[in-house]
């Protein structure tokens, strides 16, 4: 006779109980709108990562102008799909090829950003005292000075490069995270299972990483997304200004900034890379508002 194992009507047996991982998984996969940000964000990076492959294939090239245009040419020109700009540099190769920079500055700044804030906000939260006072005077010094005034000062000081533009926005955008882990840790230190593993000689160091780390990746993973597309918009915000990364290298930011002067002639020039920043950013923010409501543990499955 076999024994078939009892399940309820949510399709879980009694015997296993789903982890927190599990579930958020499984309340991910039905969250529609958060499905759909994903796969439009993979897309867009997959588009990015295989840029060189694509316009070899189309047999454009992003920084080789073409004399032989005295101006750009518009949308659904032979053999420059997305038209050129006022250079002849073909407008859908730059786009590509403008994506790997922007995200790569966006992907690489949230996370060093993270890493440092996740780091300073456990360390803070754990031990407290001297460290702890260090960090906040840091931290509060660094907010009472307007972000943007920070940002110039900083970009000014060093080649307005790719890495030089994501070391700036590091140095800014790490106190939020700071904070925000700081005060999860603060509660977590003093619950009995933490205060258990002390009792049994754990050591500090694990304590941190198998106890605290845990328990706030679920916070860190929300904060990771969101600050994706704030770095982005910093980046755009920088461009604009003539502070971001310069051309040739070809960023959404500065194609955005250099096509203003066409926006009434060929606004294509400046609606498509406005557009991609519009839809990465929007999609990071719908990430992150389905990250945090697939890791409620208060959430009903």
């Amino acid at each position: 006779m076999t024994l078939v194992k009892p399940i309820d009507k949510t399709g879980i047996s009694p015997l296993r109980s789903k982890s927190l991982t599990e579930l958020a998984i499984n309340r991910l996969l039905r969250d529609r709108l958060t499905m759909i940000a994903i796969i439009t964000l993979l897309a867009l990076t997959l588009a990015a990562i295989t840029a060189p492959l694509t316009t070899s294939l189309l047999g454009v090239d992003p920084n080789t102008t073409d004399a032989s245009q005295s101006k750009y040419l518009p949308l659904f020109s032979e053999g420059h799909p997305l038209g050129t700009d006022n250079l002849g540099r073909d407008h859908l190769a730059r786009l590509l090829y403008a994506g790997q920079v922007s995200l790569f500055i966006g992907f690489m700044s949230a996370f060093l950003s993270l890493v440092i804030g996740v780091t300073l906000g456990i360390l803070t939260g754990y031990f407290g005292g001297l460290i702890d006072d260090v960090v906040n005077w840091i931290i509060t010094t660094l907010n009472s000075i307007p972000v943007l005034v920070l940002l110039i000062v900083i970009s000014s000081l060093f080649r307005p490069s790719a890495e030089a533009l994501i070391l700036s926005i590091v140095l800014i955008t790490w106190t939020p995270t700071t904070r925000l882990v700081r005060g999860e840790t603060l509660s977590i230190r003093a619950r009995e299972y933490i205060v258990g593993a002390k009792a049994i000689g754990a050591s500090n160091l694990r304590v941190m990483q198998v106890h605290i780390l845990p328990n706030v990746f679920s916070l860190t993973i929300v904060t990771l997304a969101r600050n994706i597309g704030l770095v982005m918009l910093i980046e755009a915000a920088l461009s604009f200004l003539g502070l971001g990364v310069q051309p040739p290298t070809a960023t959404w930011g500065n194609m955005l900034s250099k096509s203003r002067e066409f926006i009434t002639k060929e606004p294509h020039l400046m609606i498509l890379p406005g557009l991609l920043i519009t839809i990465v950013v929007l999609c990071l923010y719908v990430v992150g508002d389905g990250l945090r409501d697939a890791f409620d543990p208060t959430a009903q499955y």
